[in-house]
C-alpha cells in the first residue's frame, strides 16, 4: 500500500486539505495519507523545501510527496512530478524540490499535462485539488510517471544555502526557524566522532569532509559568540543560549526552554560563522 505525504501552506481552518484528501481517496481508496505539515507560512517556498528535504529519508521508498506551496497558481508556472530513488514528488515547479534534487543520485521529471490525470475542470486558484492531488493519487495507484506528461529537464531550482568551508572557519546562513524558535543553520550534515564533529556539506556543495574539535568551536551569530558545540539542550541552564547538532544533522542555535530567534533577533538568510580554533 502506497503512502502519500502532504505538505502545504493551507493550514487547517479551511477545508482545502480535506478536499485534496477526498480527491485522492476517490481515485485510490487504499492509500495511506500522512500530514507532514500544513503550517508552512503562506507562500514560503524555501521553508517548505527544507521541511520536505529533512522528512524524506524517514518515509518508505516509493512514497508520493505531494507539496503545494504555490504563490504562482494560475500563472504560466509548470506543474510537475519528479521520480527519484526515494520516491515521487508532485507540486508546482517553483523550487519546492530543490534540496531533494541536490542530493538525488538520479531523477526524472514530467509536466502534468495529460488531462486524464487531473480533474475534468481545473480552476485558476486551486491546483492542489484539481491537478496535484489527482496526479499524486494516480502515481500511488501505479500509473507510470511518463504517462502524466512530457519530460522536464530544467526544473526551477532555488539558490542553495551559503556554505563556505575553510581550514579555520565555516561560514553559512540561517536556513530555518522552527516553531520553538530554534535556529537551524546551513552548516550540515554533522555527526559526532568521539569529541569531534565531522562536517559533510549538505546539498553536495563540497566533495570533502572536515573534522574539528567541538569543544574548540565558537559560533558567531546575531552579534553574539556561543561556545562550544553541545550534544543536548540539558547541558546548559534554563534560558541560556547554546549551539548543538539538531535532529536533522544541521547546526542549531537554541535557548533552553526559550526562543533563540527572538533572543538573537535573527531571521532566515542571516549569516553565521563557526570559528574552529
Amino acid at each position: 500500500m502506497r503512502v502519500i505525504a502532504l505538505t502545504t501552506d493551507f493550514g487547517t481552518a479551511d477545508g482545502y486539505v480535506g478536499v485534496m484528501k477526498g480527491v485522492i481517496l476517490s481515485i485510490v481508496p487504499e492509500v495511506h495519507l500522512v500530514d507532514l505539515s500544513h503550517e508552512i507560512p503562506p507562500q514560503d517556498v524555501r521553508r517548505a523545501a527544507f521541511v520536505l528535504y529533512t522528512a524524506v529519508p524517514f518515509f518508505p521508498p516509493g512514497t508520493v510527496h505531494l507539496a503545494v506551496v504555490d504563490p504562482g497558481v494560475g500563472t504560466e508556472r509548470r506543474a510537475i512530478a519528479v521520480q527519484t530513488p526515494q520516491g515521487f514528488f508532485v507540486g508546482p515547479d517553483n523550487g519546492l524540490f530543490t534540496y531533494v534534487l541536490a542530493e538525488a543520485e538520479e531523477w526524472k521529471a514530467v509536466g502534468l499535462e495529460e488531462p486524464a490525470y487531473r480533474l475534468p475542470e481545473v480552476s485558476g486558484t486551486f491546483h492542489g485539488r484539481d491537478v496535484f492531488a489527482p496526479a499524486a493519487a494516480h502515481l500511488a495507484r501505479g500509473v507510470p510517471l511518463e504517462r502524466l506528461g512530457s519530460p522536464v529537464t530544467d526544473p526551477v531550482l532555488l539558490p542553495l544555502p551559503r556554505l563556505t568551508v575553510g581550514e579555520d572557519r565555516v561560514e553559512g546562513e540561517i536556513l530555518h526557524v522552527d516553531r520553538f524558535g530554534n535556529v537551524i543553520t546551513s552548516v550540515g550534515r554533522l555527526r559526532w566522532n568521539g569529541g569531534d564533529l565531522v562536517l559533510t556539506p549538505a546539498f553536495r556543495q563540497a566533495a570533502s569532509s572536515l573534522q574539528f574539535a567541538a569543544r574548540e568551536v565558537a559560533v558567531e551569530v546575531g552579534g553574539e559568540r556561543i561556545r562550544p558545540v553541545r550534544r543536548t539542550y540539558g547541558e546548559v541552564g534554563v534560558g541560556e543560549k547554546l549551539a548543538l547538532v539538531g535532529s536533522t544533522g544541521f547546526l542549531e542555535i537554541a535557548v533552553r526552554q526559550g526562543n533563540a530567534a527572538r533572543a538573537l533577533g535573527v531571521h532566515p538568510g542571516d549569516p553565521i560563522t563557526l570559528r574552529l580554533r
